[in-house]
């Protein structure tokens, strides 16, 4: 049986990277990618910024402290969607097997086509001119016999790499690296792995299993089989993806807020969000959450379940009011939430009251003008000189699904 062949390709440095290719007077200087207003962190960093300590994460004034001549972008999540869309088609060339990881990072495997289009490395380096070509934008490509060396191969050579990792390669990779170098290991894994005198990935190879299991359950195995660098994970194509468990949308507020008010305004905004995206998907839910951030980043939700599943805005705002009016906050927000879960897919049409119908009518009917001239084209007069929701897109965005917005 001849050996998987993955590809990692990620975009480097994207969102900054858009921004630099757009605009020639930010090439070769220190940028970082941010949302709107003052209370945005940042996004991305170009490499320039980076190599000075500018860090994703990192709010504006501590950026800034850090690299006085950081140069400050606003997103915008069209340009970044578009791209993403592009590279996309441009992988489908090489493979129909691809699976978007996030908006900048995709997964390809070439097993089946290695014999029509030429050896992995040479693969790698086709796509690598052909995105340079049409999107002028640089990318790392890490090649491995699973998607685990595969992204590690890319991580570890970036910006514009391309390195293999073979299968008889990866114990000497491996051998010295950090637990927390491969992609699903975390900082609180990492910590507990280290209180058990595991640093490296051999180390984690040859640990006891009886022991990992006892600290991390089944997941204990899973980590042993990656400290080898054995990974039995396949590629998930557009439509295979696991099934979401949920739907919902935050907001960092320009300022906090405590008037029932601006509560009220913020959390239709929210809903109505969240509602689009399941009409969309053909989705409903009947547990309603609300999370709630306090100015002392203090995070907690709470949540309701309701009788029957739903997918329209004004039942989600209903519900996320009700739960508001049972909390007891103790201090101005600073972020706030709506999530719908519980998911399962709508049913056939069929209403007892015509005013359920009328409502279903409604609904459709906004959601498509909206689709047709834009966003926010129709919305809910609450919500007229309201302040728009921060348009920084997520890593997590895909071209397609549950995950576009």
């Amino acid at each position: 049986m001849a050996e998987r062949i993955i590809l990692h390709i990620d975009m480097d440095a994207f969102f900054a990277s858009v921004e630099q290719r757009d605009n020639p007077q930010l090439l070769a200087r220190p940028v970082a990618v941010v949302g709107r207003g003052g209370r945005t962190v940042v996004v991305t960093s170009s490499y320039e910024a980076r190599t000075l300590g500018v860090k994703t994460g990192m709010n504006k004034f501590e950026a800034k402290r850090i690299c006085p001549e950081l140069i400050f972008v606003e997103a915008c999540h069209e340009k970044y969607t578009q791209a993403c869309r592009e590279i996309v088609k441009i992988l489908y060339v090489f493979s129909p097997d691809i699976e978007v990881y996030s908006i900048d990072e995709s997964f390809l495997d070439i097993t089946n086509v290695r014999r029509l289009l030429g050896e992995p490395l040479e693969i790698g380096r086709k796509i690598k001119q052909a995105i340079r070509g049409k999107l002028d934008l640089s990318c790392s490509v890490g090649i491995g016999p699973n998607k685990l060396l595969a992204k590690l191969a890319g991580s570890r050579h970036k910006p514009d790499g391309l390195f293999r990792i073979k299968a008889e390669d990866a114990p000497k990779e491996l051998e010295n690296l950090a637990v927390d170098e491969l992609c699903g290991i975390g900082k609180k894994t990492t910590q507990v792995l280290n209180s058990l005198g595991i640093y490296t990935c051999s180390q984690l190879a040859k640990a006891d299993p009886g022991l990992l299991r006892k600290r991390f359950g089944i997941g204990g195995e899973i980590l042993k089989q990656m400290g080898a660098g054995k990974d039995d994970a396949t590629i998930m194509p557009f439509g295979y993806e696991p099934k979401a468990c949920s739907i919902g949308h935050s907001m960092t507020l320009e300022h906090d807020i405590s008037a029932c008010a601006d509560i009220a305004r913020c959390i239709l905004g929210l809903s109505d969000m969240v509602g689009r995206r399941m009409r969309r998907e053909g989705l409903s839910g009947r547990t309603i959450s609300v999370v709630f951030r306090y100015s002392d980043f203090h995070t907690f939700s709470r949540q309701k379940k309701i009788p029957a599943s739903t997918d329209d805005t004004r039942v989600i705002y209903s519900q996320a009011m009700a739960i508001i009016g049972n909390t007891s906050l103790s201090k101005p927000l600073r972020l706030l939430g709506v999530s719908v879960s519980g998911l399962e897919k709508n049913q056939e049409d069929f209403f007892l009251f015509e005013e359920d119908a009328r409502k279903k009518k409604l609904n459709r009917a906004l959601d498509s003008i909206n689709g047709h001239f834009g966003e926010g084209v129709l919305k809910f007069a609450a919500l007229l000189g309201a302040d728009e929701p921060n348009k920084v897109i997520s890593p997590s965005w895909r071209p397609c699904g549950v995950r576009k917005y």
